[in-house]
């Protein structure tokens, strides 16, 4: 049910204008850099990894060992990108820049396993910017992969109280429901999402998953047909197939 998180991508807009001032002034030319090296790290790890080493030993300072992390987050390195970014976060004074930092940091120690750390830093996050709906998100993640998922749906609730039409949250309160078994309010989520955005692939599958929980085999196979059909090389639709063979060898 994890939503995709590479997250780094609209860092890469934010981070810039977030360092401290003596590094804004050093010139376009730096910004510039940290943009390639972002863009690199994400694309080619390996490569950003190399690149962004070398630009922290000439000097690129903040901006420089942030790129190493999101290259070492590439390699999936993630608990010791997490450690960089919480380091970052303690050298940083501006609050937009330390929630983003521990946004981060909150998804990388997800994605290590490391689940206690990943709700310390998101909750962390929070502190400083209790509205941030992606750190409301993110941490409703944690609680889901705990497997508290009232408390997961409480961080979703305060999220859709802020952005009622935010379609990753309604698709992962849907999902969230569906495991608490409440397919009445799981079906509301999903279709809502498809009221939005009628092409949502995650959403068709779903709101598959809940029909074929509430009996509504029909429904089901059409929604995960859908899925097939607009993506049909996505994961999406490597998990709508197994639903459909599931489905038929329980029918015979």
């Amino acid at each position: 049910m994890l939503r995709p998180i590479f997250f780094f991508i609209s860092v890469m807009l934010l981070f810039w204008p977030l360092v401290p001032k003596s590094a804004q002034a050093q010139s376009v030319v730096q910004g510039r850099e940290y943009g390639l090296c972002i863009e690199t790290a994400m694309r080619q790890p390996d490569v950003g990894y190399e690149r962004a080493l070398a630009w922290r030993d000439l000097g690129g300072g903040i901006a420089a060992r942030h790129c190493v992390a999101v290259a070492l987050y590439g390699l999936r390195h993630f608990s010791e990108a997490a450690q960089r970014l919480e380091l970052l976060v303690q050298e940083s004074e501006e609050a937009g820049l330390r929630a983003s930092l521990l946004s981060q940091a909150g998804n990388a120690w997800l994605m290590a396993g490391e689940l206690e750390r990943a709700s310390a830093a998101l909750s962390a996050g929070l502190v400083v910017a209790p509205k941030n709906i992606d750190l409301l998100i993110d941490r409703s993640l944690v609680f889901a992969t705990k497997k508290k998922y009232w408390e997961s749906v409480d961080d979703l609730n305060r999220a859709l109280d802020i952005d009622p039409n935010n379609i990753d949250a309604l698709i992962l309160r849907a999902s969230t429901y569906r495991y608490l078994e409440s397919l009445d309010l799981a079906a509301d989520d999903a279709n809502r999402v498809l009221e939005l955005r009628d092409d949502h692939i995650a959403a068709f599958l779903e709101r598959g998953n809940i029909r074929r929980l509430q009996g509504d085999d029909s429904g089901a196979r059409e929604d995960w047909l859908q899925v097939l059909k607009r993506e049909p090389d996505s994961f999406a639709a490597e998990a709508a197939q197994r639903n459909l063979e599931r489905m038929e060898i329980r029918a015979e």
